[in-house]
């Protein structure tokens, strides 16, 4: 929805009409454009997503959730 917003450089009035609260597209934009300011939960995550990245290709991309999960 924040793309949707973006492309039509609205703001508050379709921020209204979509029932997104203003402060929450804003804070959507501020992480975009400082990612210092990212959670600690979406910094960890990105982490965990290079290392399941390295299991998934060191095991010739067959692995499902499970066994990654497990690995």
């Amino acid at each position: 929805m924040i793309a949707f917003i973006d492309d039509h450089r609205g703001g508050q009035p379709i921020c209204k009409v979509l029932a997104i609260t203003p402060s929450t597209y804003h804070a959507h934009i501020v992480r975009r454009v400082d990612p210092g300011r990212l959670p600690a939960r979406f910094k960890r995550d990105a982490t965990l997503m290079t290392e399941i990245r390295r299991v998934y290709e060191a095991n010739f991309c067959v692995y499902g959730v499970r066994k990654i999960w497990g690995a």
